[in-house]
């Protein structure tokens, strides 16, 4: 189809066009992009008995809300077959099929993903680039779980080492071609042409109709309203009309899963950053806190998600905003960027660009630094944050970002699971120890290798609440201690080895533990900027 207009169909017959055994592509990013109509429409067709089965679903990151919407729709044992992911923490029903091994999964980075749209759409076999080298993507680590796979059922290989031109490198390969594609914009006019003016970002949603249409599947597109021919502005389509099969109109379909419509989020308006409220005083802002000291000006900076996503909130409180970059991997440029259900958004975002042209950037150096989460760390400076037990939620963009960054701050606190932390006059006070230490003698698993990063030069920092260590050539090494915490009794053997301690570790910032403004920018303006350094 596609060589005339689309048909305009309700969500329930858009749902019988997907059929046992089908490829299907799924859009969205978080709560962002997410055709939810269309998603709900499958779910309610196949718990009525009606079919799809075995379905092999591709979807480029997380789309959920932990335990509902997105993904968590098609957590159903025999409705899917085999996944292929960036991420599935947001999905944890989901992820429920692929622990109880009643699936096939893999798990890519999220730059690979969209790129792998991209090879689907212009007939590549897939995509050779260095992302993922000595991590769980690697073939040669030889686990069960190298090559990205996520459980015992997935047995295929589909990466590949390759050397070439005297490097080694890693071969995505193409997982098959799709044949149904739910994507999502805001406008659509009668002849199918689609603009994305609500949207908070535009992901790589022309990618994936331009991969399902050349390879003579169905295009299936949730928009807000409909428009005359030929009204659209031309620069505001995103996906012309010849590649959409059938439209879907959804008025009520939220911008995010926590937001109906914010027009700051989507470029319509501004708001004064004085109307964004400081976070609340917790061990996660004074990490975070003590993070932002890490920023440069002129600094272009990728945030993750946890601790790392509430940077922009320390920012804004600061007043230094403006005098940084924040970008946030689905292609949002510039504003304050949002955590939570707002994930992946911005306020006041100064570009949305395609997510797959962010990736370029972050794979080829371009990120000044980068601020992310840990879960574990181990001697070398490897860090885990995709595996723990039975939770396996994946990479996301953490592979490809922190591979390609010469500057990191990895954000976590010291212990986790029952940790309680009371903030005194200027430090801290621990009141109940977690029972979980995260400094381990190994990682579970590699989705950040501390030699990789050595050998590459990268200046790496962990912050927690209590301490700061920096990644040297002899390995971790303690730089910082909070007030109010003992080195011995609440760093050292708080840890599953033993770091180096620097002999000039000092107080952690006592600005840091305390309500209100540090006062930032006057001493911020006086740091120098860091210098670009080529990939």
């Amino acid at each position: 189809m596609g060589a005339t207009a689309p048909r305009q169909i309700l969500a329930e017959e858009a749902a019988a066009l997907v059929k046992d055994g089908d490829f299907v592509i799924v859009g969205g990013n978080g709560g962002t992009g997410t055709p939810e109509a269309l998603i709900e429409a499958v779910e309610r067709r196949f718990l009525a008995g009606q079919g799809p089965h075995d379905l092999t679903l591709f979807h480029v990151t997380g789309i959920g809300a932990i335990h509902e919407h997105g993904m968590c729709h098609f957590g159903h044992q025999g409705l899917v077959r085999r996944v292929i992911g960036g991420h599935y923490g947001l999905q944890v029903p989901f992820m429920a099929l692929i622990d109880g091994n009643h699936i096939e999964a893999y798990n890519f980075p999220q730059g690979v993903m969209t790129g792998l749209c991209r090879a689907m759409a212009s007939g590549q076999p897939g995509i050779l680039t260095h992302v993922g080298l000595e991590t769980y993507m690697d073939p040669r680590q030889g686990t069960a779980e190298s090559g990205g796979r996520m459980n015992a059922r997935t047995t295929e290989q589909l990466v590949d080492h390759v050397r070439l031109l005297d490097r080694d490198w890693l071969f995505y390969r193409v997982p098959g071609a799709p044949r149904i594609a739910l994507i999502r914009g805001t406008t659509a006019d009668e002849d199918g042409y689609v603009t994305m003016e609500h949207e908070a970002t535009t992901r790589e949603d022309l990618s994936i109709a331009q991969a399902v249409h050349n390879a003579g599947g169905t295009v299936i597109c949730q928009v807000k309203r409909l428009a005359r021919r030929g009204s659209l502005n031309p620069h505001m389509v995103k996906i012309p009309g010849f590649l959409i099969d059938y439209i879907v109109v959804e008025p009520e379909q939220m911008q995010t899963f926590g937001t109906a419509y914010d027009p700051s989020r989507s470029g319509e308006t501004r708001v004064p950053t004085s109307s964004i409220l400081p976070d609340p005083m917790s061990e996660r802002r004074v990490m975070a806190r003590r993070a932002a000291l890490e920023l440069r000006p002129g600094d272009v900076v990728n945030l993750g998600v946890g601790v790392s996503a509430m940077i922009p909130n320390v920012a804004a409180e600061e007043g230094i905003e403006d005098l940084i970059t924040l970008t946030v991997e689905a292609g949002v440029i510039g504003g304050v960027p949002g955590h939570a259900r707002e994930f992946g958004t911005a306020v006041n975002p100064r570009a949305i660009i395609d997510q797959g042209y962010q990736f370029d950037f972050y794979d080829g150096g371009g990120l000044s630094c980068a601020f992310l989460s840990f879960a574990e760390v181990d001697p070398q400076g490897n860090v885990n944050v995709t595996k723990f037990g039975n939770r396996f939620a994946g990479a996301g963009g953490f592979i490809d970002i922190t591979q390609n960054t010469r500057r990191l701050v990895f954000s976590g606190t010291m212990t986790g699971g029952g940790l309680r932390i009371g903030l005194a006059e200027g430090g801290i006070a621990i009141r109940q120890e977690g029972q979980m230490r995260k400094f381990v003698p190994a990682v579970e698993q590699i989705s950040f290798s501390g030699h990789l990063a050595r050998e590459k030069g990268q200046e790496v920092t962990f912050v927690t609440e209590r301490a700061v260590f920096q990644l040297e050539r002899e390995g971790v090494v303690l730089t910082e201690v909070a007030p109010g915490a003992r080195m011995q009794e609440d760093v050292l053997d708080q840890m599953g080895f033993q770091p180096l301690v620097s002999p000039a570790v000092k107080p952690m910032d006592a600005r840091l533990f305390r309500p209100g403004p540090m006062a930032l920018r006057d001493e911020f303006l006086m740091k120098a900027a860091r210098p670009r350094v080529a990939a």
